[in-house]
C-alpha cells in the first residue's frame, strides 16, 4: 500500500505544477491537474458521442496522460527544443512498485502512439482543453490567443473532436451563464 500512497502523493503534485505555455502566451494560468481534469471531462463527453470507443480506456488515458510531469515538469514547445526528457523512464519509475503499474504504462504508451480510436480521441480531448482555455482568453480580449488557436485547431483529427472544436469556437465562454441566468426574462 505504501507504493500506492506514494503514487497518490505524486499525482497530487500536478496541482502545484503550472502549465508553462501560458507564460509565452502572456495571459492565463492553469495547473497540470486543472488541465488533466478538463481533458478527462472532455473525454467523458466524447465517449458518449462515440459509443464505439471504450469509455473507460479513453477516460483513463486522459487521466494519466500528464502523470510523468509530476517528475519532469510541464515543458512547452520552446523548452522541448532544448531539453531532453525521458517520459518512459519517469513513468516506469513512478509505477515500478505498483501491482497495476503496467496498466498505467500501457495507457500512456497507447496515448503517445496515437494509433487507436481511444488514443486519437484522448489526444483531441487534450487539444480541446487548450482550445477552450484559448477561446476563453480570446473572448476576454487577449488577441494573442487567436494566434495560438490557429496552430492548435488543425491538430484535432477526429470528426467528433472537430465538431466539438467548431461548437466551442462558435460559442462565447459566458453564453451558458448569460442564457440561463442573466438574459432570461422573469
Amino acid at each position: 500500500m505504501k507504493a500506492i500512497a506514494d503514487l497518490l502523493f505524486e499525482s497530487n503534485m500536478l496541482k502545484s505544477i503550472p502549465r508553462s505555455g501560458f507564460a509565452f502566451l502572456g495571459a492565463g494560468h492553469e495547473s497540470v491537474a486543472e488541465h488533466v481534469y478538463s481533458t478527462t471531462f472532455i473525454a467523458w463527453v466524447m465517449a458518449r458521442l462515440v459509443p464505439e470507443a471504450d469509455a473507460l480506456r479513453l477516460v483513463s488515458m486522459c487521466l494519466i496522460h500528464d502523470l510523468p510531469e509530476a517528475r519532469m515538469g510541464d515543458l512547452n514547445s520552446v523548452q522541448k527544443k532544448y531539453v531532453t526528457t525521458d517520459e518512459t523512464a519517469a513513468i516506469r519509475a513512478a509505477t515500478a512498485r505498483l501491482p497495476f503499474g503496467g496498466a498505467i504504462t500501457d495507457l500512456l504508451e497507447e496515448f503517445n502512439a496515437n494509433g487507436t480510436l481511444e488514443a486519437r480521441l484522448a489526444r483531441d480531448a487534450d487539444y480541446l482543453s487548450f482550445v477552450i482555455e484559448l477561446k476563453s482568453l480570446s473572448d476576454r480580449g487577449y488577441a494573442t490567443a487567436d494566434k495560438w488557436l490557429a496552430h492548435v485547431l488543425p491538430r484535432i483529427t477526429t470528426e467528433t473532436g472537430k465538431q466539438l472544436a467548431d461548437a466551442v469556437m462558435a460559442a462565447r465562454r459566458d453564453a451558458w451563464w448569460l442564457d440561463n441566468f442573466v438574459d432570461r426574462s422573469p
